[in-house]
């Protein structure tokens, strides 16, 4: 298992700063054998904790230009048809959500082959991440990807109500491919799709993803 560069940093201090916490409460602390043992299991259940957050695993990624693969681990949490205003300006799309909690993978995939064609951060709130204003009121970036015969897919990653940093690896203009990690959210967050009406859909509420394997849709 590899652990994403987001977390290195975090991880490295995390680790010293137990040592640290440890070592002073066995040699220093006047207090039962029992407390020392108990103190030393929850700080390595906490250090596990955020190493398996960090975790970056390796995926093998089937390219399908037609294919519009899942962002992100987690659950289905929104699937139906709205209007999208920030990009597409009122018109209706099939909006998509993804819903990670803190112990799903949270490296975030590019959906599509094609060209950044619209980026832009929002600072916001933070509300829940399941909260219906979330993806409008939240911290979050906007994307959207054109592919070929001029389709735009839009993805919009939403800070949750622990995640209070968004980060992105892309600008408007770039050439990314499917499967390829274009961000990172940390803690619980989602990640919205916004898709062309006349994409087939292939998962249903509830559903678990995989970022980079599982169809979220299928295009025309």
């Amino acid at each position: 298992m590899k652990v994403h560069h987001e977390g290195r940093g975090f991880l490295t201090i995390l680790f010293f700063v137990l040592i640290v916490l440890n070592a002073g409460i066995i040699y220093l602390a006047p207090i039962p054998e029992l407390i020392k043992y108990i103190v030393g299991g929850v700080s390595l259940a906490v250090f596990l904790f955020f190493l398996q957050f960090f975790r970056n695993p390796t995926r093998k990624i089937e390219l399908n230009e037609k294919y519009v693969l899942a962002p992100a681990d987690g659950k289905v949490v929104v699937i139906e048809t709205t209007t999208e205003d920030e990009y597409f300006k009122g018109k209706e799309r099939i909006q998509v959500s993804i819903f990670m909690s803190p112990v799903n993978v949270h490296v975030n995939r590019n959906p599509v082959t094609g060209l950044i064609k619209y980026f832009k951060y929002h600072p916001g709130k933070y509300l829940v991440a399941w909260h219906p204003k979330s993806s409008t009121e939240n911290e979050r970036t906007t994307i959207v990807y054109q592919l070929h015969k001029n389709v735009e897919i839009l993805i919009r990653q939403v800070a949750g109500a622990a995640a209070r940093r968004i980060k992105w690896y892309i600008e408007e203009e770039d050439s990314v491919i499917q499967g390829r990690e274009f961000g990172f959210i940390k803690f619980g967050s989602r990640v919205d799709l916004f898709l062309p009406l006349d994409a087939q859909i292939k998962v249903t509420n509830g559903q678990i993803t995989k970022g980079g394997q599982t169809v979220i849709a299928e295009l025309k």
